[in-house]
């Protein structure tokens, strides 16, 4: 017997998802599906078949389950048109300005997925993705919140939109599209160093303040976005912002910084910094961050994790896709409302 017994009151904390099927719960807790398709300023705004064609995969995305396999959309000629556009734009810029680790797996997706400048790939990515990385794909409608969207980075799963950009403008999207999300963040998730990075931020974001939520949501945009790392004695992209937009690759990564009244400023990679860093959504970024590596990245984004005031820390165990913490704590915030199945 011991008369010194510690008792741990459970701390009350934003709901957070504890088993990968509770992903289920937040993934159509979209913010902007269809908002910016409402604006006039958007390409497809006047266009009512691709208004159609987004609410038809939109809906598709909306009935998809943690444990079913990703439905297979069949992409129209129009479609695919837009995305060999996009690649006959890109593929140089690729070679010149991405860093190794993005050539190296697009070259194993060319084999393993059917990436190519005529085919758009589809669920081939996630099931590659699973055996290099144990990271997948799930459709998801539109932008989620930035707690939703990290926290599923948590269970390495990444919400990935499946439409595509409006035909009259190939090279220009205001939201994030399949482009983006095909060309720009998928390959880096079949990098071991990127894959952990992005789950650091996600076990981070589990429970978390809202404060600190905007700071891991800056951090996130400034590495996994738009990062910079430095190879060659060049500045190499790694972020997805860059590697799927022909114009800001450009911008960020050559010396003359093209299509901008002045060049950038090239900040050393530091989480400290970056979560304080605001930044524009619709311009090019006037300030980027420049990590020595990603092995960098990744550790001093653990670092700068381990010195959250968290409410406790999470691990995730890959076998039982559930997620494990150090403390008792009551999920009492923001409980998403379940959906009819």
């Amino acid at each position: 017997m011991t008369d010194k017994l510690l008792i741990l009151d459970e701390k009350e904390v934003h709901w957070f998802p504890r088993h990968i099927s509770e992903l289920d719960l937040i993934a159509n807790r979209t913010l902007v599906a269809g908002v910016d398709l409402m604006s006039e300023d958007h390409p497809g705004f006047h266009d009512k078949e691709y208004r159609r064609r987004r609410d038809d995969l939109s809906m598709k995305a909306q009935n998809h389950r943690w444990d079913q396999p990703i439905p297979r959309i069949e992409y129209t000629p129009e479609e695919t048109d837009v995305w060999t556009a996009v690649w006959d734009k890109m593929e140089g810029l690729w070679e010149k300005f991405a860093c190794q680790e993005f050539l190296r797996a697009l070259e194993l997706m060319k084999h393993h997925c059917g990436y190519s400048r005529t085919q758009i790939p589809q669920q081939e990515i996630s099931k590659f993705l699973q055996r290099r990385t144990n990271f997948r794909m799930r459709p998801v409608a539109g932008l989620l919140s930035s707690r939703d969207f990290l926290n599923g980075l948590a269970f390495r799963v990444f919400f990935s939109t499946q439409y595509m950009r409006h035909h009259s403008h190939p090279l220009y999207t205001p939201e994030p599209d399949l482009v983006h999300e095909f060309c720009g963040h998928a390959p880096m998730f079949a990098d071991q160093s990127f894959a952990d990075f992005s789950q650091e931020i996600g076990l981070a974001s589990l429970g978390a303040s809202d404060e600190d939520i905007e700071k891991l949501a800056r951090c996130y945009w400034h590495s996994v976005e738009f990062g910079l790392c430095r190879q060659g004695g060049e500045n190499k992209a790694y972020g997805a912002g860059l590697l799927s937009s022909y114009g800001e690759l450009e911008y960020a990564c050559s010396e003359d910084h093209p299509g901008a009244d002045k060049p950038p400023e090239i900040k050393p990679w530091n989480p400290e910094v970056a979560a304080h860093q605001e930044f524009p959504i619709t311009t090019y970024q006037p300030t980027y961050f420049l990590a020595e590596s990603l092995e960098d990245v990744k550790i001093q984004m653990r670092r700068y994790c381990e010195e959250l005031p968290r409410p406790f820390f999470a691990q995730h165990n890959v076998q039982t896709d559930t997620i494990h913490i150090d403390r008792p704590v009551f999920r009492a915030k923001g409980v998403p409302q379940n959906k009819a199945r």
